[in-house]
Parts: C-alpha cells; structure tokens; sequence
C-alpha cells in the first residue's frame, strides 16, 4: 500500500485519527489462529512482535525473485539483491535519521549489536580500573557483554540502583558517574518492567563529561519515534522481531566518528579491501563491520516492518497502547492477590505482575491452556528480579495489535487460575 495515502481513506484509523487495532489485526495471519481450540490472544510483543503480511510478503518475495549474494556478483540478481540490501539500510537510516547510511551496521540483533561495541570500543578504550556504568534495568545483552569486557581489561562494571517504581532517577545517575567512568550502556525501555528511562537527560549529563553513551533501543523502536541525532547518542541498538519484523536481523547506529576509530570485530569476506597473507586492508563504513554473507532477506524485511510502522504512525501506535497499558493497569490492580511489579510514572506497555502463592510459569501454563500467550520468567533481566527480591514475574505486553478483548481474555484467564490454585 502507498505510504503517502491517506491513512482515513486507507481504514486504519477513525475519524478522530485513532488506530482501529481491529483493522490492524486483520494484516497478521498468526492472529487468526486458535491455541488449544481457543481464539489466539498474544501479549508477548515484548519477547517478540508479530510479523504483518507486508513483511511476509517481502520476504517471500525476495527469495522467489531476487535472491542472490550481494556486493559481489555482476549479474542481475546479485544487483538487484544489493539494491534491496542497501535499499533497507536507507529505510534504516531515515527512520531513525541518522545522518548517513555509514553509521547503519546490520547486526543479527540487539545482542550482536552491543557486543560488537563491547569488543570493538572495550578492547581499545578500557584500561585497569575503568568503570562502564549500567542500570539495575539492564537486560543481560547489556550487562555481559559489559563483563567481558571488563574481566579483559581489568575494569569494573558500575549499576545505577533503582527506586521503589522501578525508575532510574536522574539524581542517582549523576552520582554514579565518577571520575573513571568511560563509557555509560542503559536500555531506553526495561523489558521486566516497561519503565521508560529519560535518557535524553541522561545522555546529556554523560556528554558533558565527556563520555560515550550506548542506548539499548530494543523495547523503544517499536512503540516510540527514536531519533539519534536529537538524543545525541553514540551508539543506539536494536532488533528486527522487536518491530515486527524477522528474527536473525538487527541494527548497530554508531556516530560516524566513533564507528571509524573503532577496529572491525569479525574478520572475512566483504569487510575487507585486500587481503594479503602478510596483513589486509579493511572496507570503508559500514561494511568494515558486516564480514560474510549478510541476512538479506532478514535486511528486507525489517525494511518493510519499519514502512509498515511508519504507514500506522508510531504516534497513533504510541497511543494506542498506552490506552491498553491504563486501562490493563487499572483493572489489574482489582485482581485480588495480584500484585503489579514496577510502577513507574513513564512506561511503555509493558505489565510485570505476580498473583500470590502461584509461581509465574504455572499462571503463563495455565493462560496458554485458554489460548493467551504471555511470558513468565526472569525475563534476561535478573538484576531487576533480584531487587524485587522475586525469581521471576508474569509479564503482558502490548503491540500495534492488541484490543480491549485481548485485556478481558487475560482477566478471564487469571480468573482461571484463581480457581486452579483455590
């Protein structure tokens, strides 16, 4: 569809320009399926989105008609497979604005996308009694990587703590930045609890000392616009299956100036300019840090994940969920025994909750038995669980999606669970 059609004309939204989520749902096949004879309501976009037919059908596409390698071949379909390759990269680039398509790494997800920074930037700039600064918030992605580092360099690995609601505030931020931090690493939306992080102002506070910031974008990108250059950051990472595009896919932004002082991770093909058994010359930006045969297809379909965000408006998509986020809360918090997991003023959809005396996986158990999908655990986020002094939560998140039903399917189903355990 035309992304320059008018979105009223095109069905997606009503006349006070809000999402019609109905409408929305009936672009995503795996919606329409039933889970143990029931209807299908997921709410576990923050493990991983849905993917619409437009990025199926991208995929598919590219495989039947244009695959080939690419940067190497002369022939058609390896021009084309190229064009389509670097086609993505630009959607990348604007929908991010970054400033040139140089400074957009694909990456096999956020997790690749922060290791290379650990290896590539910890194994230049970090010295012995170094400190990187995370947040108590962080997902693992961002917090081994860090580790490694660290243990190679002889380095320490320094925790902003949280409050009570599961915030990182601005004041214990600023009196974690010493004077041997060298590099600050915070996610910009927990994945445990939703809390939004303000990480404008506190990639402010670290340049003006100076320091390099990364930003782990993986639960933003979908539900919020994300523009490096207004956050200053040097580095924002962040995965395809977050956005509702494939998994396998990912992007590293780097400032331009920061990618090219940086050494490549991964040696090979296509990173290279010559190669020669003596020593090798290396490729300009942003290959010098793809080596090997990239995810093309995967590269294609983040690019049409991304045009399909851009066709819903991620502001109508913000909107939309922060109504389901409210409106969850408030009939949660009536749930008798539940108890709601960080409460922090600014949240993405996110929901982390417990109901008293039934472990997490028994309650995810039970709800998938009445076909809705959510996910229990630690969430690759134990350092949030530790503080809550909890092994694991039951988490609902919401996407583009998702509708009031699926809310009433989940309070319907914890009604069952109730019952289980009574």
């Amino acid at each position: 569809m035309n992304a320059a059609l008018p979105l009223a004309a095109a069905g997606y939204v009503d006349a006070q320009g809000r999402l019609l989520p109905a409408r929305v749902r009936a672009d995503f096949p795996i919606l329409g399926r039933e889970v143990h004879g029931r209807p299908l309501a997921y709410l576990d976009s923050a493990a991983s989105a849905q993917q619409p037919r437009a990025v199926l059908d991208a995929v598919t596409r590219y495989g039947e008609l244009h695959h080939a390698n690419v940067h190497r071949g002369v022939h058609t379909l390896s021009q084309e497979a190229t064009a389509a390759f670097e086609g993505a990269r630009e959607t990348v680039r604007r929908f991010i604005n970054a400033r040139s398509t140089r400074e957009i790494v694909f990456t096999r997800g956020t997790t690749e996308a922060i290791n290379l920074v650990a290896q590539a930037w910890g194994g230049t700039q970090l010295r012995a009694g170094d400190e990187v600064l995370v947040t108590q918030l962080e997902h693992h992605a961002n917090i081994v990587p860090w580790q490694m580092a660290c243990e190679r360099a002889g380095a320490r690995l320094v925790a902003v703590p949280l409050n009570a609601a599961g915030e990182v505030e601005l004041d214990a931020f600023a009196a974690c930045l010493g004077p041997r931090t060298r590099l600050v690493a915070l996610a910009h939306v927990s994945n445990a609890l939703g809390t939004v992080l303000p990480v404008k102002a506190m990639i402010g506070l670290a340049r003006a000392r100076g320091l390099p910031v990364l930003v782990d974008g993986a639960q933003a990108i979908a539900h919020q616009r994300v523009d490096v250059q207004a956050l200053d950051c040097d580095f924002y990472a962040f995965s395809g299956h977050k956005v509702y595009g494939p998994t396998g896919i990912g992007v590293l932004y780097g400032r331009e100036q920061q990618l090219a002082a940086l050494p490549p991770w991964q040696g090979g093909g296509d990173m290279i300019l010559t190669v020669a058994i003596e020593r090798s010359t290396y490729n300009e930006l942003p290959w010098k840090f793809e080596a090997g045969t990239p995810n093309i297809s995967g590269a294609v379909g983040l690019a049409a994940a991304l045009d399909y965000v851009e066709m819903l408006g991620r502001e109508r998509i913000a909107a939309h969920e922060q109504h389901l986020l409210h409106t969850a809360t408030a009939q949660l918090r009536e749930v008798a025994g539940l108890t709601l997991v960080g409460t922090a003023a600014d949240k993405a959809g996110v929901i982390s909750f417990t109901l008293k005396g039934i472990h997490p996986h028994d309650i995810g158990t039970i709800l998938d038995r009445e076909g809705v999908a959510i996910r229990t655990g630690h969430h690759c986020a134990m350092p949030v669980m530790t503080w809550y002094g909890l092994s694991a939560t039951a988490r609902a998140s919401f996407g583009c999606y998702n509708t009031e039903a699926d809310i009433e399917r989940l309070l319907v189903a914890l009604d069952r669970v109730r019952e289980v355990f009574a």
